[in-house]
């Protein structure tokens, strides 16, 4: 049996935004457009059109049209958020790939940011995260032995470190710097991007109860990665 119509006409426009035919921001084809074209009313358009628009597919304007969605993951910079938990939203599947995940000693950059003394045990992670299978975020994470002793047997492709660290030590204190930058090209090999794609670099303490146990690098190509911030003014 056919689909609907009106999914019929759903698909074809989510087709062209897959395959990036419709950018983010560009107009899709009006709706008397969409109706000559399938041969339907114009009910039937609309209740495909408003079906995207609440999946967050498409975004529409009164008198100016229906305009595709900005998609691309985003993340506050008010709360600590599970990744994992970001790109389900988006309706994409996510993944892990552990590249690194070892126990070692601090060196001079990382005692200062940990608050430790040089050579003090740490663990050491490195995971790329991806959304439908394409690398979304890079994560280097540097985290106290002493604290957190179970770091280092974990399985990351199971759960994130901030889920992790959310369910052992519930963060009492956190600490955001965010940059833009070009990777290396070690990182740049990992994220699957070219060495001019500008990314965001977020750096990020956490604590809890007091005592500092995490510290963070998150690295986002600025294509696929946007951060948001809302403050309420008393």
């Amino acid at each position: 049996m056919a689909p609907a119509l009106y999914l019929q006409i759903k698909q074809h426009v989510l087709d062209g935004i897959r395959s990036r035919h419709y950018e983010a921001g560009d107009r899709i084809p009006t709706e008397a457009a969409l109706c000559e074209q399938f041969a339907v009313s114009r009910m039937t358009v609309n209740k495909a059109l408003r079906e995207l628009v609440a999946e967050g597919w498409l975004n529409r304007t009164a008198g100016s049209g229906s305009f595709v969605a900005d998609r691309r993951t985003e993340s506050t910079l008010l709360a600590i958020r599970n990744i994992a938990d970001e790109i389900a939203e988006q309706g994409a599947e996510y993944s892990a790939r552990v590249i690194r995940l070892e126990r070692q000693a601090a060196d001079e950059k990382v005692a200062v940011q940990l608050g430790l003394r040089v050579g003090a045990p740490i663990f050491h992670s490195l995971i790329v995260h991806q959304a439908d299978g394409e690398p979304l975020q890079l994560e280097e994470r540097f985290v106290d032995a002493r604290q957190l002793p179970g770091y280092g047997d974990q399985d990351f492709t199971r759960q994130t470190p901030n889920r992790y660290l959310m369910e052992v030590c519930p963060l009492s204190e956190m600490e955001h710097v965010v940059e833009a930058v070009l990777p290396s090209a070690g990182e740049a090999g990992l994220l699957q991007i070219r060495v001019d794609i500008p990314c965001l670099l977020l750096h990020r303490r956490t604590w809890s109860e007091g005592a500092l146990v995490s510290y963070a690098r998150l690295l986002s190509p600025g294509s696929r990665y946007k951060l948001r911030s809302q403050t309420r003014m008393s």
